[in-house]
């Protein structure tokens, strides 16, 4: 494709694949998510392509992310997942995902969904940025540290303001495509 497209989706065919048909796309469904918000506290550090390219590693370790079994992951399980050479093997890491399962689980049990919780940080509908530059974009603000502070007291971990921020763009609780890329106006007509 010879559009213009975001800057840092340029490093590689796997990031431009994500930037032109997921990033940014509003996502409602609590098991996806939990599997963005889990990919994204696994990126701290990190780059993003080593994430993507654990992707289907991350989701065959697991289980598709689907909060009721992975909340079940007993220390067992965990060990085993540490020498798993196709997620990142970080201990704290991995007892995050499964802590943030449960975590996901009680939201469910208690008053709303995953969705209604995250959502309601932007008013159930995606802030609409018109950033020019890179440089431009925050790595965290008032609603990513509001959102950072009530997962943390619900029990989620890996989730500080700056997870949570790129949490926001990735799941489309904002739309960060800069003004010039093709998928603004096309992720902005998509909500």
């Amino acid at each position: 494709m010879s559009s213009k497209r975001c800057p840092w989706a340029e490093a590689s065919d796997a990031e431009r694949d994500y930037h032109d048909t997921e990033w940014g796309v509003p996502v409602w469904d609590d098991q996806r998510l939990f599997e963005m918000l889990t990919l994204e506290g696994a990126q701290a550090g990190l780059s993003w392509s080593t994430i993507l390219n654990k992707r289907d590693g991350y989701r065959r370790a697991f289980s598709e992310f689907d909060p009721a079994k992975v909340a079940r992951y007993t220390a067992t399980r965990i060990d085993k997942l540490v020498l798993d050479a196709s997620i990142v093997r970080h201990r704290g890491k991995i007892e995050s995902t499964v802590s943030n399962a449960r975590a996901v689980l009680a939201v469910q049990e208690g008053e709303e969904s995953l969705a209604g919780l995250l959502w309601s940080f932007v008013g159930g509908e995606p802030l609409q940025n018109r950033w020019r530059r890179m440089e431009d974009l925050p790595a965290e603000t008032p609603t990513s540290k509001a959102m950072s502070k009530e997962l943390k007291r619900r029990g989620f971990r890996f989730v500080g303001p700056t997870t949570c921020y790129a949490f926001m763009q990735a799941a489309g609780l904002v739309n960060d495509h800069l003004v010039g890329c093709f998928r603004c106006a096309e992720v902005r007509l998509e909500t």
